[in-house]
């Protein structure tokens, strides 16, 4: 493991002057942040996730490039947030796995 990924592993999210710092990968050819391959919105989230719950809640789909939750000017979610996805395959395997089912959203409805 390089000294980058140890410092990315280690430091991501660590407090510094009251915030949590974000490490990401530096990508210099604009293109790639500009596609949007791989870049998720995330909505309805519980005012209580901050930018490390929902990286470690979406990591297990595929590597995350970054990660963000949407803040006012005070530092209180918007309930909504954003995934970029190292690769497209790992932005779909979240949609598929977090998004409910329509079998599911039609068994919750009958059942309340």
């Amino acid at each position: 493991m390089s000294a980058a990924e140890r410092a990315l592993e280690a430091l991501n999210y660590t407090p510094v002057n009251g915030k949590p710092i974000r490490i990401m990968w530096s990508h210099r050819d604009p293109a790639f942040r500009k596609s949007g391959v791989g870049n998720i919105f995330i909505k309805n989230l519980d005012k209580s996730i901050d930018n490390k719950a929902l990286h470690d809640t979406f990591s297990q789909f595929g590597t995350i490039l970054s990660c963000k939750v949407a803040t006012d000017a005070t530092s209180q979610s918007k309930g909504y947030g954003f995934v970029h996805f190292e690769t497209e395959e790992g932005a779909n395997l979240a949609i598929e796995k977090v998004r409910p089912s329509a079998a599911a959203v039609a068994a919750a409805a009958a059942a309340a």
